[in-house]
């Protein structure tokens, strides 16, 4: 055993020149993919990650839209869906439609909203299932930090659910206050954010796309 005296950090760093290859590997495979309307129209069973595409005339989505208009090239958010049990190891399958149901949850809050169309929403995703399941969270943040999705990366709250009974002291998202209409959301007792402010900040994000 080393003295504390010996420290050297050097010894504790693992490196890999093949994780990153299959990381990029698969999210080349996921910007490949097939886009389909949010949610599908059929079902299907696993887990995976997500990217959801906006090609609608909300004004400050213009450029969002712009950039989606020929091809889908910039995500308006990313997401994961694991399987049931995952986070502690009690689940190695995937049989489940996990990635399906979270798909179909998005376009239900986004449908709740009084100033977005569904139909104006589409959307890829990539399926892990056994092994290639521990790489959801990897796959998810490197998509995040490649595209800096508007509403991962600067506005917060769309992934938001029900928080329940007893925990409705919350403030309002900036999702919920540019987008209201979800209804567990007119019980929320907490502050709501200012329009304005994130119309200013949903502008500089997109200028800098």
């Amino acid at each position: 055993m080393e003295s504390e005296t010996d420290f050297d950090r050097s010894k504790h760093v693992f490196r890999s020149p093949d994780f990153k290859r299959v990381v990029v590997e698969a999210v080349n495979f996921l910007c490949a993919s097939p886009v389909h309307f949010l949610p599908p129209t059929a079902p299907f069973e696993d887990a995976g990650v997500y990217a959801i595409y906006y090609k609608g005339n909300f004004s400050l989505y213009a450029k969002l839209a712009e950039m989606n208009d020929k091809e889908f090239k910039q995500p308006i958010y990313v997401g994961k869906a694991v399987p049931r049990g995952w986070r502690t190891s009690r689940n190695t399958k995937s049989s489940e439609n996990s990635l399906y149901a979270r798909l179909r949850e998005h376009a239900r809050s986004i449908s709740h909203a009084s100033n977005l169309i569904v139909e104006d929403f589409y959307c890829r995703f990539i399926i892990l299932e056994r092994e290639e399941t521990d790489l959801i969270s990897t796959v998810e943040a490197d998509l995040i930090r490649r595209f800096r999705p508007l509403w991962n990366s600067f506005i917060d709250g769309f992934g938001n659910h029900d928080p329940g009974s007893g925990r409705y002291n919350q403030r309002v998202s900036e999702w919920d206050a540019l987008h209201p209409g979800r209804p567990w959301v007119k019980k929320l007792k907490g502050e709501v954010p200012s329009i304005s402010d994130i119309e200013k900040k949903i502008q500089n994000a997109i200028s800098s796309l």
